[in-house]
């Protein structure tokens, strides 16, 4: 690993840490990279994406989307579409999240875009530590997958730029609460527009809003630790 001057997909120079990320876990040839976008977010559907890369590929731009300006993700995002021998993106709604839970949500949104792909995966890897086994086909979970294998970070832009698009509509449409710019992560804007308009339909209602579920956790367990100590 070594500090080199590269050139961004958006023709600008620049120098990063260069560490080139892996092809293929497997040895089969049609092995899916499986991620998500906006597990954490209070509102909006969590996007998933799964990609299948040609074993010639090779993009040193290629890298966890969170790591990549999101003008680098825009750059990369119609060459991994052009290039990969298979792509697909799904979603999972808000409304099914608080049915099913944000773990849950996230697995089912990779089954639907593993769906979607018209190559059949034979090896699936997956960015995390959980996973559901899907169709029989082996597969092996990866933390921090996106920052190693190619696939995987493939397949966090192409879920992180969907996403960013579609929270970029619903912007239009609930534009209080700054999604352009927050894409309904929680930031302190975004909790306040809630105390102040309320919910939309596409706030996630079994989440912590307001930010209080865990201020009330953090005073329980304070709490129990004041009373621990007067004890002794």
């Amino acid at each position: 690993m070594s500090k080199t001057p590269t050139t961004d997909p958006t023709g600008k120079a620049s120098s990063v840490i260069a560490e080139k990320l892996k092809g293929n876990l497997s040895a089969f040839a049609y092995e899916c990279g499986c991620d998500e976008a906006g597990r954490g977010c209070l509102a909006g559907p969590v996007v998933a994406a799964a990609v299948i890369l040609p074993a010639d590929f090779d993009c040193p731009q290629l890298n966890d989307s969170k790591q990549l300006t999101e003008a680098a993700r825009d750059a990369l995002r119609p060459v991994i579409e052009r290039e990969a021998l298979a792509w697909a993106v799904a979603e999972v709604s808000c409304t099914e999240i608080d049915e099913i839970n944000i773990l849950n949500a996230s697995i089912l949104a990779m089954h639907r875009a593993m769906d979607k792909l018209r190559i059949r995966p034979e090896y699936i890897i997956v960015d995390g530590n959980r996973f559901k086994p899907y169709e029989g086909i082996p597969h092996q979970t990866i933390v921090k997958g996106d920052s190693k294998y190619l696939s995987i970070a493939a397949a966090s832009i192409l879920a992180k730029t969907h996403r960013d698009e579609l929270m970029m509509q619903l912007h239009a449409e609930c534009p209080g609460y700054s999604w352009d710019q927050n894409k309904a992560y929680p930031t302190l804007k975004h909790r306040a527009a809630i105390r102040t308009l309320g919910t939309t339909p596409h706030h996630r209602m079994t989440f912590d809003l307001l930010g209080d579920k865990k201020k009330e956790a953090k005073l329980k367990i304070q709490a129990k630790k004041d009373a621990k100590n007067k004890s002794k």
